[in-house]
């Protein structure tokens, strides 16, 4: 096959399929539903939404953190805040028991400001609660240290992925989840928002942003030359959107420099015609849903 093949194959094992969408539609909507009746005291699966990688449509098909938000009413807020103690474990603690009344024989958790949910699947929902404010944030718990009220403002980073999807001719989320595939491969500290946040900046720059898969080895060559390139002594950076902070003290780096290096001699063997030899250079990167 060639280069564009190669890529176009292995973008399209990345996708999330219809069976794993389905099952994470039908447990989102339970746990909307179940929030729903004991909060809103309504017959409704509405007031939830994706947010995270599977949010932005930026997950690989092996996703299993699922993360979502659901909307409280003000009055929920009004109670908790009111309490002497720590209002906001209190809460958390009142979800996690909402929750367990759809599923009670799943493993479920309060962490600091969320509620996990973790299936015999090992997929595992991460529920913020979170009341919405007139600027569009949200307000959530955070248990930690006696309680607090802290904001997130995930829409527009979702916003900004849909938009540098359209800047970057549909190829930004393939960046995004060829990204992904090297981080869980290769075992990369980067946190998933901060490879969709540099991935943004660099291919709405990028010379060859309206190309298709052709391009994809130069992509993945100058993106980890982008990756290795940023400040050593960087350990934070903002979100695309947003602008929320991103701390990302590990240093992903090396492993960024280690597959660049191994990008130039994949595009090297190509170009050499030993197509068998430079897609295992690929494999090295990517793992082993890059074709044979």
């Amino acid at each position: 096959m060639s280069v564009a093949d190669n890529f176009r194959s292995f973008c399209t094992s990345l996708l999330i399929g219809k069976d794993l969408r389905s099952t994470i539609s039908t447990r989102y909507l339970a746990i909307c539903k179940r929030l729903n009746k004991d909060f809103w005291s309504m017959d409704t699966t509405h007031g939830g939404r994706y947010v995270g990688s599977y949010g932005r449509n930026t997950a690989n098909g092996w996703v299993s953190d699922i993360d979502m938000i659901f909307e409280m009413p003000y009055s929920t807020y009004t109670i908790y805040n009111g309490y002497n103690g720590n209002g906001q474990s209190a809460l958390l603690q009142a979800v996690k028991n909402s929750i367990s009344t759809t599923y009670p024989n799943t493993s479920l958790k309060g962490d600091g400001q969320i509620i996990k949910v973790v299936f015999s699947d090992s997929m595992a929902f991460e529920v913020l609660p979170a009341f919405k404010n007139d600027d569009g944030t949200y307000a959530y718990a955070d248990s930690n240290n006696g309680g607090s009220w802290r904001n997130t403002n995930p829409l527009p980073e979702i916003e900004a992925i849909k938009t540098g999807e359209a800047l970057t001719y549909n190829n930004l989320r393939h960046l995004c989840r060829m990204a992904r595939s090297w981080k869980y491969y290769c075992n990369v500290p980067i946190k998933g928002l901060l490879i969709d946040t540099l991935a943004y900046r660099f291919l709405t720059e990028w010379g060859y942003r309206d190309k298709s898969y052709l391009y994809y080895d130069w992509m993945s060559r100058d993106f980890f030359q982008f990756l290795k390139n940023q400040s050593a002594t960087q350990n934070y950076w903002y979100a695309i959107g947003s602008n929320q902070l991103i701390v990302n003290t590990q240093n992903f780096r090396y492993k960024a420099t280690v597959a660049y290096n191994i990008v130039l001699k994949a595009i090297q063997l190509e170009s050499d015609n030993y197509s068998w030899s430079s897609k295992q250079k690929w494999k090295d990167i990517y793992g082993h849903r890059f074709p044979h």
